[in-house]
């Protein structure tokens, strides 16, 4: 995985990173805080899971969020981590779309190594029955996001 940068001073994109490859763990998590109140007790667990003082896991995370999924993910990509935008009682089976916005971004994430998970299953895996089809979507660092399925399966 290749990314390129835009030069405005001569209107070209120019390689900036030659390798992408999202590390194995993060130490940030990107998620809109401001659904708390409506996400399950697993998803709030797992939350609370990233807050706590832990040397030999890293924890706590740093809480980050753009709220433009891309540049949160590319942001993922290149530090580790992980963006999640989980199902909640509003929007049980997740607000993303993913068809066109799940699946292409998990396919480039895939592509530096990282993992993409509706919590419960592979995001790429997932056989699409509507074109507008909703899933959650956990992306990021492959460790972090098998420990956030962990929580969502109720395994933790």
């Amino acid at each position: 995985m290749v990314g390129a940068t835009l030069d405005p001073g001569i209107g070209e994109f120019l390689l900036s990173h030659e390798n992408i490859r999202t590390p194995k763990r993060g130490k940030i998590y990107s998620v809109n805080e401001g659904n708390y109140p409506r996400w399950n007790d697993a998803m709030k667990k797992y939350i609370s899971y990233l807050h706590e003082d832990d040397k030999n896991t890293g924890r706590p995370y740093s809480a980050r969020y753009i709220g433009s999924m891309v540049a949160d993910i590319h942001r993922t990509m290149l530090y580790g981590g992980v963006f999640m935008y989980p199902g909640d009682t509003k929007n049980p089976e997740g607000k993303l779309r993913l068809m066109y916005e799940c699946n292409p971004l998990a396919y480039i994430v895939e592509q530096a190594g990282g993992r993409a998970s509706n919590g419960k299953q592979r995001i790429l895996d997932i056989q699409p029955s509507s074109l507008h089809q909703h899933t959650p979507l956990f992306i990021g660092s492959e460790d972090d996001v098998r420990t956030a399925e962990e929580f969502v399966q109720g395994k933790r």
